[in-house]
């Protein structure tokens, strides 16, 4: 197999796990406001919302247990990200948001994380 089949396999992989996560969030009754969301500071895969509650989701699709999920980097370029979505959508000023993880394994329910990290700056 070459480098690009594996990278076309594992991005397959990655869009079948945010479609795993948005059935999931729906059944939980969030609304899904955005998939695949660009921003000048980065992507954020999922934005949700439910209630005045605004949701960055990051997932995860994991063949193996045991490796790093969300680096610290990674979630710093989240912030970043749903700071910028935020600032450049009026209709999202006055809610609250916070970021979610989705872990999806293969044969395993999908794990969710409310409010997964927050920004200590």
């Amino acid at each position: 197999m070459t480098g690009t089949d594996k990278r076309r396999r594992a991005e397959g992989f990655g869009r079948l796990g945010e479609t795993i996560a948005v059935w999931l969030l729906r059944l939980k009754g969030y609304r899904i406001v955005e998939r695949r969301a660009r921003t000048p500071a980065g992507e954020i895969d999922i934005m949700a919302s439910r209630g005045d509650v605004l949701v960055a989701v990051e997932v995860k699709a994991r063949r193996t247990p045991g490796e790093e999920i969300v680096t610290a980097r990674q979630q710093q370029r989240i912030i970043r990200a749903l700071e910028s979505y935020v600032a450049y959508r009026p209709q999202f000023q006055g809610f609250t948001w916070r970021i979610d993880l989705i872990v999806v394994r293969p044969w395993r329910l999908p794990r969710h994380e409310a409010d997964a990290w927050r920004d200590d700056r």
